[in-house]
């Protein structure tokens, strides 16, 4: 289940985005929450525990419940369309009827809710091989609707595709101004919720903070 800090948070944050959709202009620092700063992130990532991912047993799916009600009508996914969205427009069931979007990873603009994916920036197979096969339930559902942390961004389908399951040492964002929040974000998720990293992908972390942060 969320919390209840969190579920109020959201309904905050759907109420304010609704009565008054910022500019295009605002919305890379709309698309996550409140990140963590590139000093932060580099003492994130020492500490970071440095293992060999494990898939036994092999990561499912279903073990993370998606997506959880935050509030009325209101999903995960539909909450993160509203947040990372301009002038967007529910309907009495929270469904979008209109709205822009431009997913950040590519720098695509979108006039349609469908053509979007909700990515976990943090994907759950590499949540899973990385420590989340140690969790409960409750907190695997809970990392899969995660809100308050960076996690969660509404992106194109193909872009989603083609990241799939990559972590950072095999996959980042083709837009270079994204990187550097790409993974800010991803250190502040993995940091947060006690996962572990590989050699190569810590190297990839690093690497990305000197040249892109």
């Amino acid at each position: 289940m969320v919390a209840f800090s969190s579920i109020l948070a959201v309904s905050t944050l759907i109420a304010s985005t609704l009565a008054a959709p910022l500019r295009s202009s605002e919305l890379d620092r709309r698309a996550l929450p409140v990140g963590i700063t590139v000093e932060t992130a580099r003492s994130y990532l020492s500490q970071l525990t440095v293992d060999t991912p494990s898939n036994s047993p092999a990561y499912k799916r279903s073990y993370f419940k998606l997506w959880d009600t935050i509030s009325g009508h209101c999903n995960t996914r539909k909450v993160v369309l509203i947040r990372d969205g301009t002038n967007v427009v529910t309907d009495d069931n929270c469904a979008i009827v209109s709205g822009s979007w431009v997913s950040p990873y590519d720098d695509i603009s979108i006039t349609s809710a469908r053509g979007l994916d909700i990515d976990h920036l943090v994907p759950l197979k590499e949540a899973w091989i990385s420590g989340a096969r140690n969790w409960t339930p409750d907190r695997r559902e809970q990392f899969a609707n995660e809100l308050t942390q960076p996690q969660l961004v509404a992106v194109t389908h193909a872009i989603n595709e083609a990241k799939g399951d990559k972590n950072p040492a095999n996959w980042l964002p083709p837009v270079d101004s994204y990187k550097c929040t790409y993974v800010l974000a991803w250190i502040q998720v993995k940091y947060n919720y006690g996962l572990t990293v590989d050699s190569n992908e810590q190297a990839a972390l690093g690497s990305t903070l000197d040249n892109y942060c």
